[in-house]
């Protein structure tokens, strides 16, 4: 038995101590002492005896060593003495019972660290043990050993249903099981945790006994104790999913159950509860078993919709005025960009967007999920169930909310109304004259969580506002929002601003005539935000160049819009991630300014070459070599030789560089490609960008082939004399992405291929091996995303136009799903090119297209006004 060096541990105590210190000067100190203690292998039998043995020190300081011991083990419990693992392993076993439920749950932690540390099979008498310990009359000692086991049935869930440890749970589950009925709801509770971690993975154990598990459940349904009340709800919901039909029998009274438990007096509870509608929705069932409860349903959800006393306090509710305090760094979400994707023009003009990621009302500021997000989720989903239906329950409580005297009634009432605006939009059109005037008064509400709340909901009904003539709403709602970008409050500002974004995408060129009045306010929107909020206004600026296109391009908008966006570009350094959402948000202005952005294109498009460079500079041990050979253009290609870095060689020592720079750099350079056409031929010209792209288009992560098979495709239309001499060595490249596990990357790869073809002719023949055959398994494949198979289709008809003697023999086998692909987009030039390759190419082969002619026909028919040279080749066929 190990005894401690009294010295020693009085060393160990007073770093604990130290540890607990707020000053960080001390805190470095302790971090210094640590790294030179843990040079001694009993170090960690210290932090384990002051742990489990010295009850004479205060709780606090016995977990921390504890937790100390924890971190230890994460790191390198492998390189334990055997001596020094047994003795930690027996302290934990031997103390599970600690009188102290703090050094309980510490040493539970530390056993299921040390099992998940792969030691579950090394540490066979573990499981059999801690099974044991649940039978011992003391109570610490069952709490503690219960405690342990949830822990690792949490960490562990699949090891322990596999036949690496020969299915322990045929053991724990009817064991746990029958501590349903314990004494003690903190036992009860841990027993419900315990099984509850094996339902969603359908774990054998727990199907076996599935039925016992369900009646002990109901048994437990009415537990005084909100903790096992929770678990109990829980249970019920994963049950929902996996086990629906052990649930139907009951369905009746489990909904009846689960109506009280929304209301519990414990919010957790109510917030575990209300997931069960959430789930309920995504059932087949959902229509059936629930349409006679929504009476009793509805105003339960809805009243959820409330703020509480508490959320206000934490959202600082009576704040009316913070526009002059500074952002809080983490309160700043970390940005995703969205990869370019190249997409076809479609029949229907405009989609219905990527379903709006930002459904919820924005107080993200609260603990994320709470009861009232849950609420207005469930509410969202059950309108897009019921859809009609739903409103006879919902108006009357509507009318009485919306013009409710006290805000936080008020509020909720407008909650409501943008939760069902995409379920029941149909049902509520006959109400919305009154309502959206009623929403764009409420703008203007003293209170900001309403204000905030208004322009959230407006933006649910954007599209039927802009259907309907615009002085009507749309005018009235513009001024308002535009004042809302500029109100005090930064909640409503960030509100307004991403409402304003959504009200772009829908009005699209009905915003022309107002545009100066918009730029205005967004400019003098730049002089007044905080951080959190220029971010959002870039996307409102971006999403209104996208949504009005080249009428943005007059002389007196760029000279309200553009100073203040090159201000900001150069205020930013080069590793800020502030840069994503300004290249953006300059891409989507460069697109629509087209000519009118050359004055500010080539510090733009430099920066642009610049961040690529200095990021595959972080990557790259060696570039590959430079293509085009000598032939080069007389461009310069040394400065692209990237010295020998570290982060390859050495990659434990550095930090794999953010590639996100690169890629936005990418798009950005896509985009001023896109919208300055033969303009950018210079800059292509004095810039190493084509032996960057070689090296991007070979990276490791897929996003950033993307994004340069994107760029490829940009550049190859606006100035292929630069692209050209780098054929030879890009085609092979873009062959062997033509895969379609990587739908993005394939998809750019395939429209880069097309544009290719158009541009090279007939010189395009060497290359048609190495992608007609991956084109065409592409194009039959099973379940592939039509805008692959569109874009596909598309480059097969390019390929079979400059190249038909080599495409037209394999026309029969992709014919028909190229017509069937092709018949709903739109005339444009794309298409124009495809169907004059297809004609070429039954011109070539007529007999590959006599079994799916009436295929052909169909397609043709898709035609409104194809040129004249193309209607010719029509009849022809």
């Amino acid at each position: 038995d190990w005894q401690p060096d009294e010295q020693g541990l009085q060393q160990v105590l007073q770093l604990l101590k130290d540890s607990q210190s707020p000053n960080t000067a001390t805190q470095r100190v302790v971090q210094d002492k640590l790294k030179q203690l843990n040079q001694f292998p009993d170090f960690n039998n210290y932090l384990i005896f002051v742990l489990t043995r010295l009850k004479s020190e205060d709780e606090p300081t016995r977990s921390l060593s504890g937790l100390i011991l924890k971190n230890n083990v994460k790191a390198h419990f492998q390189s334990f003495p055997p001596p020094v693992a047994e003795f930690i392993k027996q302290e934990c076993l031997n103390h599970l019972g600690d009188a102290s439920s703090l050094i309980r749950a510490t040493i539970g932690i530390l056993i299921t660290t040390i099992a998940s540390k792969g030691e579950l099979q090394m540490w066979p008498e573990l499981l059999p043990q801690l099974c044991n310990l649940l039978n011992s009359e003391d109570y610490n000692t069952c709490e503690g050993a219960f405690g342990a086991l949830q822990k690792i049935c949490e960490d562990s869930s699949e090891l322990l249903d596999s036949d690496a440890l020969n299915r322990p749970l045929n053991v724990m589950i009817p064991k746990f099981l029958q501590f349903f009925k314990h004494c003690s709801p903190k036992i009860r509770s841990h027993a419900i945790a315990c099984v509850n971690q094996f339902i969603m993975d359908r774990a054998q154990a727990l199907m076996e006994n599935i039925d016992t598990f369900i009646e002990h459940l109901f048994a437990l349904a009415v537990d005084e104790d909100p903790e096992v009340r929770k678990n109990v709800c829980r249970a019920l919901v994963m049950l929902l999913e996996v086990r629906i039909d052990r649930l139907i029998p009951h369905m009746y009274s489990i909904i009846q159950y689960m109506l009280q438990r929304t209301q519990d007096s414990d919010e957790n509870v109510a917030l575990e509860a209300c997931e069960f509608w959430l789930t309920l929705a995504e059932q087949p069932i959902c229509k059936d078993v629930l349409t006679a409860h929504l009476v009793q349903l509805i105003p339960i959800l809805v009243h959820g919709m409330r703020y509480s006393e508490i959320d206000i306090i934490l959202l600082k509710g009576d704040v009316e005025e913070d526009e002059a305090v500074p952002d809080s760094e983490q309160d700043i979400k970390p940005r995703f960009h969205k990869s370019r994707t190249v997409t076809l023009a479609h029949e229907e003009q405009r989609g219905d967007g990527d379903g709006d990621g930002d459904d919820e009302d924005d107080d993200d500021t609260l603990s994320d999920w709470n009861l009232r997000k849950c609420s207005a989720a469930a509410l969202d989903v059950l309108a897009n169930v019921f859809r009609e239906e739903l409103l006879p329950h919902l108006l009357p409580l509507l009318k009485e909310l919306l013009f409710h005297l006290e805000w936080v009634v008020k509020e909720s009432g407008i909650l409501v109304l943008g939760a069902i605006a995409e379920g029941c939009m149909q049902g509520m059109v006959p109400y919305l004259p009154e309502l959206i005037p009623h929403l764009i008064r409420c703008l203007a509400d003293r209170k900001a969580l309403v204000r905030s709340i208004a322009c959230w909901t407006l933006s649910r009904y954007a599209h039927w506002v802009v259907a309907q003539p615009p002085e009507l709403y749309l005018k009235p709602l513009m001024t308002e929002l535009l004042q809302r970008i500029l109100d005090g409050n930064k909640r409503v500002q960030e509100a307004a601003c991403s409402a304003f974004a959504t009200l772009e995408e829908e009005a699209c060129t009905e915003l022309v005539p107002y545009l100066s009045f918009i730029l205005d306010t967004l400019v003098f929107a730049f002089g007044k935000y905080q951080h959190k909020n220029l971010l959002i206004l870039y996307d409102a600026i971006g999403t209104l160049a996208d949504s009005v296109g080249h009428h943005l391009n007059q002389p007196e908008y760029i000279q309200k819009l553009m100073p203040p966006l090159i201000q900001k570009w150069n205020e930013l350094k080069d590793e800020d991630k502030d840069l994503f959402p300004l290249l953006e948000c300059l891409s989507s202005v460069a697109t629509a300014l087209q000519s009118g952005f050359l004055p500010y294109c080539e510090p733009v498009y430099q920066r642009c070459v610049t961040l690529v460079q200095k990021t595959l500079a972080q990557a790259m041990v060696s570039p590959p070599r430079a293509p085009g050979g000598d032939g080069d253009g007389g461009r310069d290609t040394d400065s692209a030789t990237v010295p020998p870095q570290m982060y390859n060689q050495h990659p434990e020592q550095y930090e794999a560089p953010d590639k996100d720079f690169m890629i936005v750099a990418l798009d950005l350079l896509s985009g001023l490609a896109e919208g300055l056409g033969g303009h950018v031929e210079q800059l292509v010209a004095r810039s190493n960008i084509m032996t960057l792209l070689f090296q991007c288009m070979q990276d490791t992560m897929p996003e950033v082939r993307q994004s340069s098979f994107a760029l490829l495709g940009d550049l190859t239309k606006a100035c292929f004399v630069h692209v050209k001499p780098c054929i030879a060595e890009f085609m092979p490249i873009l062959g062997t992405n033509l895969n379609p596990e990587f739908i993005s990357v394939c998809n750019n790869a395939t429209w880069a291929i097309g544009e290719i073809c158009m541009q090279m002719g007939s010189e395009m023949q060497p290359y048609v091996p190495m992608v007609l055959q991956n084109l065409v398994e592409i194009i039959n494949r099973p379940n592939t995303p039509k805008t692959l198979l569109e874009n596909t289709a598309i480059t097969i008809g390019r390929l079979g136009f400059v190249c038909p003697q080599e495409v037209a023999p394999m026309l029969q086998q992709f014919i028909r799903p190229w017509c069937t692909s092709l018949r709903n987009i739109r005339d444009n030039e794309e298409k124009d090119s495809a169907f004059r390759g297809i004609c070429v190419m039954i011109g070539v082969n007529p007999g590959g297209v006599v079994q799916d002619f009436i295929f052909f026909c169909d397609a043709v028919a898709s035609w409104v006004s194809p040129k004249d040279d193309l209607r010719d080749m029509f009849y022809k066929v």
